[in-house]
Order: C-alpha cells, then structure tokens, then sequence
C-alpha cells in the first residue's frame, strides 16, 4: 500500500478536510502539481481549479479559487480564499465566481489604464475561472 500523509484543506468558512492521503492534485499558479509523501518542501500559490485528494477513504475533490499549499515531507496544508466540495458547486455559485472575476477585470482596466500587469493578472483570474467551468462541465454565460 501507498505511503500516506496528512492532508488539511481549509478556507475562511471552514475546514474541509483532514485526511490521510496517498497523493494531492494540485492547481498551482505555476502549473499542475501531484504531491504525495515525502515531497520536498514547498511553498504555492494556487489558481482555480480542482483540487484531488486521494487516499485510503477514497478520492474527493474540491473547486478551489486561490489560496495557498504549503508542503512538506509530513503534510500538505491547502489555505484557500474559497473552496467548495465539487459536488456541492451549482451552475449559480459558479456564475457568482465568474461574474465577481469579470468584476476584478472591468476594475482594473479602468483603475490601470497603462499598466498591463494588474489588468493581466485579473485577465488571467478569469481565464482560469472560465477553464475550471469548463473542467467541471458549468458554463461560465
């Protein structure tokens, strides 16, 4: 059997999990990434997307907006800004996700008119947010 390790999800309303795993999926902002036991140790930031957990008691899964993963040998610690069980995402909720995402992008061209780094950046919070709908099969219209 696969060596497990201790996985811990937690957003600002609550905690989501604390299992044991064998391995954790994880939407980094600078790419996908498997963590399982032993990782060397790391410090993300996360993007939207699904995050996998699986283990013993089987496999869930999470929609995440952003956050951060801290890892390291023992555990992987997930601190999202929102995470939701993918079960539990709703045509509704996601359009509330992608619609505060537009929100973020129509701010920041207005608010940086000539600089392309933070109007990028909410570009890319919504891409992700659309492609994450698409992943989970919900339409971001």
């Amino acid at each position: 059997m696969a060596e497990t390790v201790q996985f811990d999800l937690v957003s600002p309303e609550r905690r989501l999990a604390s299992v044991q795993v064998t391995e954790v999926q994880i939407p980094g902002a600078d790419g996908d990434m498997t963590v399982m036991a032993n990782h060397a140790p790391l410090i993300t930031s996360l993007r939207p997307g699904v995050l996998r957990a699986s283990g013993p008691e089987g496999e869930s899964e999470y929609v995440v907006t952003g956050g951060f993963a801290e890892i390291n040998a023992e555990g992987i610690s997930v601190l999202a800004e929102r995470a939701v069980p993918r079960g539990d995402m709703t045509q509704e909720s996601f359009k509330a996700l992608v619609d505060d995402a537009k929100q973020k992008l129509d701010r920041a061209q207005e608010t940086f008119k000539n600089e392309p780094g933070p109007v990028d950046d909410a570009a890319k919070l919504l891409s992700d947010m659309v492609a994450m709908g698409d992943e989970i099969g919900l339409s971001s219209h």
